[in-house]
């Protein structure tokens, strides 16, 4: 079985340009394992062929194998952290903004930051690139309606400015859509953007392997103004900074170094 995995992820690479074997094996395998056999097939080459003729079933793995989990505000102390001490840093002295949210998911992350530099920076320039393999997730995002449970750490004053219910749903504002920008990108394939500000890659990265996120870490690196942060998520601490010039800001900030 083991040889008909390592098949699907060669095809897999050929077909979509996405490399299963830079995600770490274990979590991937036992993850899309119960996603085939809930679709009824018993080897992953057969689950491949059935999705080149099916759409629907190539859209439901690339959601499954992309973790689709986000909300408003997620962790909401790490939130206040960039908006009342990072940002206004990063900002100091700028007349435009440019941020990108990686792998956003459906997109509560790139109008979170939206909201935030909004509020922070009224009269300056506020672009927000959002990200992710998923075309389907990338979807939902720039409809940017949601449940009510995805709202649920966001603050009274800015549901009720940014938001519009309709029914048991909240719309997200124009003025917030007009500022952000949806594109689909493959962190371990596609060029990376550049002079970003701020760099915003949560809860991702712990699903590849260490010689991927090397990879990552290094072209983040890249991407960032001099004076840049990239922000990382709750279980993505990086321990050796300096290895690829980063200096710690605060936990889970890390500014590029300008050595």
């Amino acid at each position: 079985m083991q040889e008909d995995y390592q098949l699907f992820v060669q095809k897999m690479k050929q077909k979509s340009g996405i490399d299963l074997s830079l995600y770490k094996e274990a979590q991937m395998k036992r993850r899309l394992t119960t996603l085939r056999d809930k679709r009824g097939y018993s080897s992953f080459v057969s689950y491949l062929n059935a999705m080149s003729n099916d759409r629907q079933l190539y859209f439901e793995f690339l959601d499954r194998m992309t973790i689709n989990v986000s909300e408003f505000f997620r962790n909401g102390k790490r939130w206040d952290v960039l908006r009342e001490t990072i940002l206004p840093n990063i900002v100091s002295g700028r007349s435009a903004i440019k941020v990108w949210s990686a792998a956003c998911s459906t997109g509560e992350e790139p109008y979170t930051l939206a909201i935030i530099l909004s509020e922070l920076f009224p009269h300056k320039s506020i672009k927000v690139m959002a990200t992710d393999l998923d075309e389907v997730a990338m979807g939902k995002a720039k409809k940017g309606v949601y449940a009510a449970r995805s709202l649920q750490e966001v603050p009274d004053a800015w549901k009720k400015k940014y938001f519009t219910k309709e029914g048991d749903f909240y719309h997200i504002s124009e003025e917030i859509k007009s500022k952000v920008t949806f594109k689909k990108h493959n962190l371990l394939a596609d060029p990376y953007p550049k002079q970003m500000d701020l760099i915003v890659c949560r809860n991702v990265l712990i699903y590849f392997t260490e010689e991927a996120k090397e990879q990552v870490y290094r072209q983040f690196h890249q991407s960032l103004n001099e004076d840049g942060v990239l922000f990382v998520g709750s279980t993505e601490q990086i321990f050796n900074p300096q290895y690829y010039h980063f200096d710690v800001l605060d936990t889970f900030f890390y500014k590029k170094s300008r050595s």
